[in-house]
């Protein structure tokens, strides 16, 4: 198995979409610090640039900053 496969990821959030900046399988919730998937990553901020883990770490996250 591959670095990449086991790795944490390095993104680039952006407006829909995330670029890959380090390859890895998965990437950390700012909130929680529960593992995201890649695959299952839906939630993020711009802004901030970090990942959320689900709606919920999303409006916590919005709820901190506000």
């Amino acid at each position: 198995m591959s670095s990449s496969q086991t790795a944490h990821a390095t993104l680039h959030y952006g407006d829909g979409e995330f670029a890959v900046l380090r390859p890895g399988r998965f990437v950390t919730c700012a909130v929680s610090g529960k593992t995201i998937p890649l695959e299952t990553l839906r939630y993020w901020s711009v802004s901030h640039q970090e990942a959320y883990a689900g709606p919920g770490e999303a409006f916590q996250r919005l709820g901190q900053v506000a």
